[in-house]
């Protein structure tokens, strides 16, 4: 029988916290539990920062848990594009602060037990070598060697694929489990609304000097044009019981493709993305690659994840927006979330102490942002606020679809999901539907 759950939920224990009650103050608020929350939590409290987390719900709940887990500075062919756009500088900055972010995972995760592997990542591509031949190239320009190579793990044939050694892997809830006891961290605290320094929570007001929002989709649309800036993907996974070991963790370079990587005796499948609200192949297309290349192995867990992607494939890290002085956003992680969130934590910590960060320039939400997928994203916001529809999205409006796959209604303007009854299951929404 099929578990529709992650395979992370099984036999782990989170940490549990208790409800904040009444007023409270604190220098840094906090606000999402989910993996860049908790490690931004971490590492203020190795600086000895006095802060407090606050989670709607259960800390890591949401998109952490449903990851795929993978630590890597390989995000697709991606390098020859920033190259382009950002110049040598930044797209150096862009690798080598992802780079940092594998190093300091597997300096903390000497101190849990998670399954940290080092494995190497590949983007593959089933018919394009010159998309790799171009890559490696920027790659070497950015003082990176890679080489293509075979990639005969894979059950069907490829063009190749570039590879980055080094890389890394890892069971994130038990990470979350040893380096989240002993935090400043508040559950099922819902903050209902912001105001200049303090935070309305249903129990009482937070009042802090700073505020880090790391709530996946940024919760407040006053400021920072986020609803506009980004959108909301959704992909799946399945997991193969006594899959064969193809030594290395594989995402193909198109967008429809598939990834691959083992846990234990586990092979993960992971694709079928479109934009939340939009049609989709979901698990079909997973389940059909496994009927054909993997007959004998058997589908223990699938579960789906959602992504927010940025207009430029760089998340937003950093001063939230000009008008919201001492507030920080860490969001946008688009496919790469455990990645980006140690390099959020890293590079939020150092502002938050008015410390130099030599990455955050390359991050910084507020860079321009006049690209096509700004007026495809004002396209869809509008159309589907013009859409008949009895059902709308409390966050801004919008017109709710009905998805079939996992029976949720999934807003296709900015991805908040309610279950059938109304239940908010994923934001920006930050209410249920009435």
């Amino acid at each position: 029988m099929v578990r529709m759950d992650s395979i992370w939920n099984e036999n782990v224990k989170l940490p549990h916290f208790k409800k904040l009650e009444g007023d409270a103050a604190t220098d840094v608020l906090i606000i999402g539990g989910g993996m860049a929350g908790i490690l931004c939590a971490y590492f203020l409290q190795q600086e000895h920062i006095k802060y407090m987390l606050v989670e709607k719900g259960r800390i890591c709940n949401g998109i952490t848990r449903n990851t795929t887990a993978k630590i890597t500075a390989q995000h697709g062919l991606i390098y020859h594009r920033l190259l382009k756009s950002l110049g040598t500088e930044k797209a150096r900055m862009y690798l080598d602060a992802n780079q940092k972010a594998i190093h300091r995972y597997a300096r903390l995760c000497k101190k849990a037990d998670c399954d940290f592997e080092r494995k190497t990542a590949y983007v593959y591509s089933k018919d394009n070598r010159r998309k790799l031949e171009e890559e490696a190239d920027a790659l070497s320009q950015l003082g990176f060697q890679v080489q293509i190579t075979d990639t005969d793990k894979l059950p069907f044939q490829t063009a190749g694929a570039i590879g980055f050694a080094d890389q890394a892997q890892f069971h994130p809830l038990k990470f979350i489990s040893k380096i989240a006891q002993g935090l400043h961290i508040y559950e099922n605290t819902f903050v209902k609304e912001l105001a200049k320094g303090a935070a309305m929570t249903e129990c009482g007001k937070i009042t802090f000097q700073k505020m880090i929002i790391a709530t996946h989709f940024p919760i407040d649309n006053k400021h920072g044009l986020y609803p506009l800036k980004m959108y909301q993907d959704r992909s799946y996974v399945i997991a193969l019981e006594n899959a064969p070991q193809i030594d290395g963790m594989y995402i193909d370079e198109a967008q429809n493709g598939l990834s691959f990587r083992n846990y234990k005796d586990f092979l993960f499948i992971g694709g079928g993305s479109h934009r939340t609200g939009k049609k989709g192949k979901n698990w079909e297309e997973l389940r059909n690659c496994a009927r054909l290349y993997y007959p004998n192995m058997e589908e223990k867990y699938c579960w789906a994840t959602q992504d927010c992607m940025t207009l430029d494939g760089i998340p937003y890290i950093g001063p939230y927006s000009r008008s919201m002085p001492e507030c920080y956003v860490a969001a946008g992680f688009n496919k790469w979330g455990m990645t980006s969130s140690m390099v959020s934590a890293a590079i939020l910590t150092d502002l938050l102490l008015e410390r130099e960060n030599p990455f955050a320039p390359v991050f910084h939400p507020s860079r321009n942002m006049i690209k096509p997928q700004l007026f495809i994203n004002s396209f869809e916001a509008v159309s589907n606020l013009l859409t008949i529809s009895a059902k709308r999205c409390p966050h801004m409006g919008c017109a709710l679809r009905w998805n079939k796959a996992e029976h949720s209604w999934d807003c296709p303007c900015h991805g908040s999901r309610f279950d059938r009854f109304g239940k908010l299951l994923d934001n920006p929404s930050n209410g249920d539907i009435m």
